[in-house]
């Protein structure tokens, strides 16, 4: 795991996100087509929203630190709340310069290991971390719809007799089934931890080159199962819920981004509205962008599903300040911890004896 996530490959996706985003910032302007309305529209940024997105920005890391703290009480005596807070964002930010997101649950263990916690037990946290974030949305979406929001976006975006509003439920649903099939996994972690042991020990005996490491491997498995059984308890499903209602906040900045920047911009538009084309994006991006952080294509999904409030001179301008919550702002800040480690001299997770050196399950 240490190895596939390398300064170089990081390096590597920040500069791709750059060269990205300056891209799709360009055919934005160049889309818009009224450079001149971009211009005269800066002096009049509201400024206190672009402050308060700064404050959502580090939701990224507070919030998604909490959470890791809370479930890792759990598991691990004493574990460093600092430390934690680190991991939560510097999760986020490799997942920003990953494609698929696939460097948030890498470093996020990562991070973890640098602050006393083993593999094993950090490859957890990142599951039920993942398993809070799929029930936060699983069941609040279902809520807000049963509580009638959303119904006015039936009316925006039908392409082929579908709206912004289908489309919300359709990504809603995904994160239902998945929320149902993950507290299977909670509920019945030996099902899962069983699966694990056959399929090594079938790989074990077709490859004897492989068969330390896969002692390593199941050592680590077990002690994750280890991991998993404390949640099956009544502390542990407490736990759970106060990780889910955790990832509300956590998720702050992907949520609130829109309103916040068309606020600074200068616009006004229903709350509630703006909040469901949010998640909307969230979860398309989440799915179906390959790309690191979703960079190229962000830009466009958003501007398009968007264009019911933003008026088209102003998308560039809009997509900037947007661009600067849900992601710029910690990917700013994480890349300058990223290279104090770098500095100081990245610790290797696998000099912890008998760690589960496999890529860690994706986090949210």
């Amino acid at each position: 795991m240490a190895k596939l996530l390398t300064p170089k490959l990081l390096r590597r996706g920040l500069e791709f996100f750059v060269i990205g985003s300056v891209i799709g910032f360009a055919a934005l302007l160049y889309y818009s087509g009224n450079f001149g309305a971009f211009m005269a529209a800066i002096p009049r940024i509201q400024w206190l929203w672009v402050l308060a997105g700064l404050g959502l920005a580090s939701m990224d890391w507070l919030g998604g630190g909490l959470r890791l703290w809370v479930l890792a009480r759990e598991i691990h005596p004493k574990p460093s709340f600092i430390g934690l807070i680190l991991a939560g964002g510097m999760g986020a930010w490799a997942a920003y310069l990953t494609p698929l997101q696939s460097g948030n649950g890498p470093i996020t263990v990562y991070t973890m290991r640098r602050y006393g916690i083993p593999v094993p037990s950090a490859i957890t946290l990142v599951l039920m971390s993942f398993v809070s974030t799929v029930a936060f949305f699983g069941l609040a979406g279902p809520i807000a719809i049963a509580f009638g929001a959303g119904k006015s976006l039936g009316q925006h975006g039908v392409v082929l007799g579908i709206s912004l509003y289908d489309l919300f439920l359709a990504s809603l649903g995904i994160f239902v089934l998945l929320f149902g099939a993950l507290i299977v996994i909670v509920i019945k972690p030996r099902a899962l931890h069983w699966l694990l042991r056959k399929a090594i020990g079938f790989v074990g005996r077709r490859s004897s080159r492989v068969l330390g490491k896969l002692e390593m491997l199941e050592k680590g498995v077990d002690q994750a199962h280890d991991a998993m059984e404390k949640f099956n308890t009544p502390r542990g499903w407490l736990a759970l819920f106060w990780a889910t209602v955790i990832s509300g906040p956590s998720h702050a900045n992907k949520l609130l981004a829109g309103y916040v920047a068309l606020r600074a911009i200068g616009i006004e538009a229903h709350f509630v509205d703006v909040l469901l084309l949010q998640t909307l994006i969230a979860f398309l991006l989440y799915f179906f962008a390959p790309t690191p952080g979703g960079t190229g294509i962000a830009e466009f999904l958003s501007a398009a599903v968007m264009s019911v409030y933003v008026p088209r001179p102003l998308t560039a301008l809009y997509t900037l300040i947007w661009r600067l919550v849900i992601s710029y702002f910690t990917i700013g800040f994480g890349s300058l911890v990223f290279m104090s480690w770098v500095r100081k001299g990245l610790k290797g997770v696998e000099q912890d004896t008998g760690t589960l050196a496999v890529e860690a399950p994706p986090a949210a």
